[in-house]
């Protein structure tokens, strides 16, 4: 394809091409002239970065034709027409028929250039949001918390390639939702043990009065209840893995049994002195410092020098901005697919705000955003934080809530939602293409 753009104008009337040229090279706008639309759609397509003006008059294929052929190429391909005085209403029609924006004849070359800048941002967010999409698509599935570009996860995927592979016992830290549950099933699947069992144990969920007896098993007679031999998850992992999650909510009397069988790797169950041999790799979890636990006795430090010999600490989300928006599609993806829906279109502005959050909760905490965008929902974390931005921006945002409230109102109805607002048809649509509001999203479907 020849090198053109990104501003494609067709006009079959050659002072009206130079005097759009002229308008936009001054405004340091690249633009390529064609006086047929037929040459023009030969270098159109989903890959062309630009966008598409054309007059809608014009001899052999006119521009409501090169529009169609266009979209059926890229249906997201901003086409902006120009339109004579008569075809008001035919531009109408071609907006709803998926033109971006349109421009009546004589028009200011501000007019232009702002309608054209527009259209360009949005091209520009839809090719991104395309790429990101590309790249989300192979990870669709997989253990997505671990997934990312950033230098953060390649050097914790890094860590575990490297460590999977011995038999140490390995201690992974990190802030709730950075995903040390996933590391550890990664460690497990790729090392020599990855066909045995993985036995993953939530400390904290275990009840107080049953750990021994979960952890190490019994035999009849050893409790009240206990009527036949039971053996605990240690055995049942026995020649795989033992996860340890939230091993700092251990009390300190189980944190010495566990030690012993961390340091000799066996066990006895309750009621039994028998020893029972354990082959099993433990990786422990904690979201706390346990190295400040241990100083203050809340903690065995003699357990913490046993079970790190390797630490992996988790990154937050905060800590690898530029792996947020690939996480937040992957999850929408999936979110799209447990609620069988279509897979909604994310602008690259939404996935901007979302990179610029801090995420305390981190992917657990996308994830749950994913699944509301998904369904629709307002994002009521966002709802109580101060409007950011310039004066601008304030005010355009303030405009844009102002029209989609009477939108809503009106049930989508246009005539009144103008009339409401004291703008006129023409204003109302130039709005509501600038702001992304789509009348069909506030109408009742009982209406």
């Amino acid at each position: 394809m020849t090198e053109v753009g990104p501003v494609v104008f067709v006009d079959d009337e050659e002072p009206l091409r130079i005097a759009a040229q002229q308008t936009l090279e001054l405004a340091d706008l690249d633009c390529c002239c064609f006086d047929r639309a037929a040459d023009a759609l030969s270098v159109l397509g989903p890959d062309f970065p630009g966008i598409l003006v054309s007059d809608i008059r014009m001899p052999g294929m006119d521009g409501t034709e090169l529009l169609r052929a266009v979209l059926q190429k890229d249906p997201e391909f901003p086409v902006i027409l120009v339109t004579g005085h008569g075809d008001l209403e035919l531009a109408v029609a071609m907006m709803r028929e998926g033109a971006y924006d349109f421009i009546e004849k004589p028009y200011a070359p501000e007019r232009l250039v702002d309608t054209v800048r527009r259209a360009l941002e949005k091209r520009r967010l839809t090719i991104e949001n395309r790429r990101l999409r590309t790249e989300v698509a192979p990870l669709i599935g997989t253990k997505d918390d671990l997934r990312g570009f950033s230098p953060e996860m390649e050097t914790i995927r890094s860590q575990i390639r490297t460590v999977a592979s011995s038999d140490a016992d390995v201690l992974i830290v990190g802030d709730t939702g950075t995903g040390k549950g996933l590391a550890a099933q990664a460690l497990h699947a790729a090392s020599k043990r990855a066909d045995r069992p993985f036995v993953a144990i939530n400390c904290a969920a275990l009840p107080a009065d049953m750990i021994e007896s979960e952890l190490f098993g019994h035999e009849p007679g050893a409790f009240a209840g206990a009527t036949r031999a039971r053996a605990g998850k240690f055995e049942h992992a026995r020649r795989g893995t033992v996860f340890l999650d939230e091993i700092d909510s251990l009390p300190l009397a189980l944190q010495a049994k566990l030690l012993h069988a961390v340091e000799t790797r066996s066990i006895s169950r309750l009621g039994s002195h028998d020893r029972i041999d354990l082959d099993v790799r433990f990786i422990a979890a904690s979201k706390s410092d346990l190295e400040a636990a241990a100083a203050n006795g809340a903690f065995r430090s003699d357990l913490l020098y046993r079970l790190n010999v390797v630490t992996i600490r988790m990154p937050t989300l905060a800590a690898r901005r530029q792996d947020i928006p690939m996480l937040f599609l992957t999850f929408v993806a999936q979110m799209a697919e447990r609620y069988q829906q279509k897979v909604p279109q994310v602008p690259g502005a939404v996935l901007d705000a979302l990179a610029a959050r801090d995420w305390p909760g981190n992917a657990r905490e996308l994830r749950n955003a994913a699944e509301r965008y998904v369904l629709g929902l307002p994002d009521m974390s966002d709802s109580a934080k101060p409007v950011a931005g310039t004066l601008t921006e304030r005010v355009a945002e303030h405009e844009r809530a102002l029209i989609a409230a009477s939108l809503a109102a009106n049930a989508g109805r246009l005539k009144d939602t103008y009339e409401a607002l004291g703008i006129s048809r023409k204003a109302l649509y130039e709005k509501m293409q600038r702001y992304g509001l789509d009348r069909e999203s506030f109408t009742d479907p009982e209406v």
